[in-house]
């Protein structure tokens, strides 16, 4: 919903200061604040460390790309004749976004909404940042610990408390952790 309610917007060519704000958004998809500072917020100001909105607010906000990817799907899709149509038929723009550009845009929708699907699916890596308990860890961060566990001992890196040696097959790890992944 707010990368349809920023991209919406951006695709308008009579926005003033479109360009400014194309930019802005552009230049925050390039350079963010860095891990620490976004750390620090998530964990002093929302505090949710060690609870389950630290799986999924950090995340949940627009990703650039997204809304870049929308604006230009309704640039390039959704004809200008169709919403001077609904203007003069006296449509105002939340009018225009919903009944109009919306329903037209439900390809591109339902393309982010299977990228963020995926992007959750896959995530272990706020898990890393934000989690410290073990009943909470997700499949996805459980089973990055099971790789770089098989990795360290395959490499000949023993963790403390093995003796002799040991040799994993790692290929064969990773291979039955892939399948559990997809099941």
């Amino acid at each position: 919903l707010l990368t349809v309610m920023l991209a919406y917007p951006l695709s308008r060519k009579d926005l003033p200061k479109r360009n400014f704000f194309a930019f802005f958004l552009f230049f925050t998809m390039l350079f963010n604040g860095g891990l620490v500072p976004t750390y620090i917020m998530w964990t002093q100001t929302f505090h949710i460390k060690n609870t389950i909105f630290a799986l999924l607010v950090p995340g949940l906000l627009m990703n650039a790309f997204n809304v870049i990817m929308m604006r230009t799907y309704i640039n390039s899709n959704i004809p200008d004749a169709v919403i001077e149509a609904a203007r003069i038929d006296g449509s105002g723009e939340f009018r225009l976004l919903i009944q109009i550009i919306l329903p037209m845009s439900l390809p591109i929708v339902a393309t982010l909404a299977l990228l963020a699907g995926l992007a959750y699916w896959n995530d272990w890596y706020n898990a890393m940042l934000y989690i410290s308990d073990n009943e909470m860890f997700p499949l996805q961060y459980f089973l990055y610990g099971i790789l770089s566990n098989v990795n360290a001992i395959s490499s000949g890196r023993v963790p403390a408390g093995v003796t002799g040696t040991l040799q994993l097959p790692a290929e064969t790890v990773k291979m039955a952790v892939t399948i559990i992944t997809i099941g």
